[in-house]
């Protein structure tokens, strides 16, 4: 299959490895670029100050609780935007509050699932998230 080019959006430097970790384990033809905040995020997509020439991604990963600007910030930044409005976005977090979910898919996530603590079901998730990629 073709690698996809995904943009993770997480914070927590443990949650990067572990995601990184079930991609290669999971055996998914991938780039993935990370950035570690919500600002960061918006300046990767529209390639200013140190991300200028960067590939823009075939999808995007991201938490909802992220510092500078939380996921739902960056997630309607990125939908009224021209070229990131068309990339899909996955919120890949530890809540299950409905209300956040609910939130996430009126700013038009295009799925919401949340972390699986148990290594197995992450990767589960992951294989998921390759069906999901490859279908665009």
């Amino acid at each position: 299959m073709e690698s996809i080019h995904i943009l993770l959006v997480e914070d927590n430097m443990g949650e990067i490895m572990f995601t990184k970790d079930a991609f290669q384990e999971a055996r998914i033809a991938n780039e993935i670029s990370t950035v570690n905040n919500g600002k960061k995020a918006i300046h990767f997509l529209e390639k200013k100050a140190k991300y200028k020439g960067q590939e823009t991604p075939d999808l995007i990963l991201f938490d909802v609780y992220l510092p500078r600007k939380n996921g739902h910030e960056v997630l309607c930044h990125i939908k009224k935007s021209d070229e990131p409005m068309q990339i899909p976005v996955i919120m890949l977090t530890s809540s299950s509050d409905d209300r956040v979910i609910i939130d996430s898919y009126k700013h038009y996530a295009n799925c919401y699932t949340t972390k699986p603590i148990d290594v197995d079901n992450f990767l589960n998730t992951i294989s998921k998230i390759e069906n999901f990629g490859y279908s665009l």
